[in-house]
């Protein structure tokens, strides 16, 4: 099984103007322990459950442009692209230029947004649930289309797209990687089954994640698509590793995702000095990669 870092919280040591240097050697201390993605949330303010709106919040793509530039294998990508934040076209315009700077590391992942504070917050528009999958759709299907070879026009419900020219494209092949994150039954694992590469499910708990499985396999029958190509992903969301207690827990369960099916786990720093505690899972991470 393989790891990845989800940087969730900001608020570090030495504040805003260390922010660039050490989120230089986080990338840089990621991939020497092995890690194999790195994510950042696409989000405006901090959400709840980490902290207060004002706690320090990084915007998504122009932070993995930067870690970009300080790395040179780990992939890089948003868990997950809020739909609702940027124009389509834009959006696959964005993911494009980062795979070709990174050298073929990016991957999209998207989802249907959830945060209305930070939305109301800043003036982006938040239209109801039912759009916002309407328009997920939608986005999806602009970005496919902008990284093949048809540049013709898009004419959906939400957009409309004239020419979805896009040169240069990436340099990954066929396209960067699909991600739609979620865990919704009904509309998201569908989406997963149609359109993408991977899923991200966000769980500890190993009966859940099989149902949900169990249910995207459904969707892929249904969809005529192949269930064993896609990559399945989770976050964990249990506690730090502080003990051994804690370790040994993990990698139980890890071995118990894996049986399933799971390929990579994402795991979030929670401390200010993130790059010490990355450095102190590098045991974790070896043991993950025999599973």
């Amino acid at each position: 099984m393989r790891a990845g870092i989800h940087v969730a919280n900001f608020t570090w040591q030495g504040g805003p103007p260390e922010m660039g240097p050490r989120l230089a050697e986080l990338g840089a201390v990621s991939e020497q322990v092995g890690l194999s993605r790195l994510s950042f949330m696409d989000h405006l303010f901090q959400i709840g459950w980490i902290g207060p709106p004002d706690m320090d919040m990084l915007e998504g793509y122009t932070a993995l442009g930067f870690v970009a530039g300080h790395t040179s294998t780990i992939r890089l990508g948003l868990l997950v692209t809020g739909v609702t934040y940027r124009h389509p076209g834009m959006l696959a315009k964005q993911i494009s230029t980062l795979d070709v700077l990174s050298g073929g590391r990016a991957w999209l992942g998207i989802g249907a947004a959830w945060n209305e504070q930070e939305h109301v917050g800043l003036g982006v528009p938040f239209p109801p649930l039912s759009e916002r999958f309407e328009r997920l759709e939608e986005a999806i299907r602009i970005c496919l289309q902008m990284w093949s070879d048809d540049n013709g026009p898009f004419d959906g419900k939400h957009y409309q797209l004239a020419e979805t020219l896009n040169t240069p494209q990436s340099i990954s092949r066929p396209h960067p990687e699909l991600l739609i994150g979620g865990r919704g039954e009904r509309k998201t694992l569908r989406l997963v089954a149609r359109y993408a590469d991977a899923c991200n499910l966000t769980s500890s708990d190993v009966e859940e994640v099989r149902h949900k499985l169990s249910v995207l396999r459904g969707h892929c029958e249904t969809e005529g698509t192949d269930y064993d190509a896609i990559e399945k992903t989770v976050a964990w969301t249990g506690p730090a590793f502080d003990t051994e207690n804690e370790r040994a827990r993990f990698l139980d369960r890890m071995a118990e995702f894996a049986a399933e099916g799971v390929t990579t786990v994402t795991i979030t720093p929670y401390s200010d000095a993130p790059v010490a505690e990355v450095q102190g899972w590098e045991p974790l991470i070896q043991r993950l990669a025999d599973l």
